[in-house]
């Protein structure tokens, strides 16, 4: 209890200068051209992402559950994505973010649907503030919307990170903003979070999950970026954490080919399936059960500037990543080629087609624990 109190005052007395700087620079006399704008100013975006799936493996369906008594639904049309959502500026600092997945209701509702709910006030390019439901910044996926992602869907990580409570869509509050050391441009984020997901009533228990990550601009030309993350929290009077380290680059080959590449390995407590076991099944130390993976994501991108067609794209995402590698390993690899052709600007359209290659070091019958080979056709529109 101490501890988590000293861990809280050390996190305020932090923030404590980034305010004091930005009470300073709010004081000065605005002279932004952007005076002239009527607020509130409203845009609207819209999402929908459509698929149709094939499953190569023997009883194993579109989802990838094994069924050993087979009669798995093996081809199926699927709506993956059926997003809307708001931003308002209310003034020039502040805004308002609303998103709604529409295609949760093909499934029950509970504690889904609504993704952004959350105010943002931004002081200067130093601090801004967020509270609400957000995505709070831990990875590369983090911040990369779902609709210009260069593959079909994030990663196996990011998924397993967000039931742990550091990633996708949780309810809490962040710090953020920019800054240079020297001739490196740094951007940071510190997040406190409930860490049990969106949509919930409440806190799970009274713990809170900090969070931060950093990145440097290493180099402007190529755009390549190195990121940090670590936390540390308590969930149910456990101590849990997490860490990671990802790159990312850009390279321009010529005036049409480009090459870009995203890297990222995190490791971290698995307390969601530590307290989902019963308790006669597992150790007593939560710090056994322990996660971990990488992904390599290179993408090559060729435009084309023909008609309605923008450009082709070809990726081939490699991850291995383990849920519980320290007292019951099982890696799960995951190889996802494809190919995409982009209509319009900034992915507002886009086809894919590639597959999902999963093979696991044990397959476990009736589970999704099982090999699989998945072919996908999406169409994505976006407004």
């Amino acid at each position: 209890m101490k501890k988590t109190l000293l861990l809280r005052i050390v996190f305020v007395l932090f923030l404590m200068p980034l305010f004091s700087n930005a009470q300073t620079a709010q004081s000065q006399p605005a002279t932004d051209s952007e005076d002239g704008i009527k607020y509130p100013t409203y845009q609207f975006k819209g999402l929908l992402q459509a698929r149709y799936l094939e499953s190569f493996e023997d009883n194993v369906d579109v989802l990838g559950m094994q069924h050993s008594a087979g009669n798995a639904t093996q081809s199926s049309f699927d709506i993956k994505r059926m997003r809307v959502g708001v931003n308002t500026k209310l003034s020039k600092e502040t805004e308002v973010v609303i998103l709604v997945n529409l295609a949760e209701f093909k499934t029950d509702t509970k504690g889904k649907v609504l993704e952004n709910a959350y105010g943002k006030y931004t002081f200067n390019k130093y601090i801004a503030l967020t509270g609400g439901q957000f995505r709070p910044a831990f990875g590369i996926e983090e911040l990369v919307p779902a609709d210009i992602i260069k593959s079909f869907d994030f990663s196996n990580q990011y998924y397993e990170f967000g039931k742990n409570g550091w990633t996708s869509f949780q309810i809490g509050a962040s710090a953020s903003g920019a800054f240079d050391i020297g001739k490196i441009p740094v951007n940071y984020a510190f997040s406190v979070l409930n860490g049990n997901g969106k949509n919930a009533e409440m806190d799970k228990d009274n713990g809170k999950q900090f969070s931060s990550r950093w990145v440097f601009q290493l180099s402007k030309k190529h755009d390549i970026n190195l990121g940090l993350n670590g936390g540390f929290g308590k969930v149910f009077k456990e101590d849990v954490f997490a860490i990671g380290a990802d790159i990312t680059s850009d390279f321009k080959l010529t005036d049409k080919w480009s090459f870009d590449l995203q890297v990222e390995y995190k490791q971290g407590t698995n307390h969601n399936l530590y307290f989902s076991l019963p308790v006669a099944s597992r150790t007593g130390d939560v710090a056994d059960y322990q996660m971990r993976g990488i992904y390599f994501l290179p993408n090559l991108r060729y435009v084309v500037n023909y008609n309605k067609l923008t450009a082709i794209e070809f990726s081939c995402r490699y991850e291995r990543f383990d849920p519980n590698y320290k007292i019951d390993s099982n890696v799960r690899q995951t190889y996802t080629p494809m190919a995409g052709l982009e209509f319009g600007k900034a992915y507002t359209g886009r086809i894919e087609l590639g597959f999902q290659i999963d093979r696991f070091d044990r397959n476990i019958p009736d589970t999704t624990t099982y090999n699989n080979n998945l072919f996908l056709i999406q169409l994505q529109l976006r407004l």
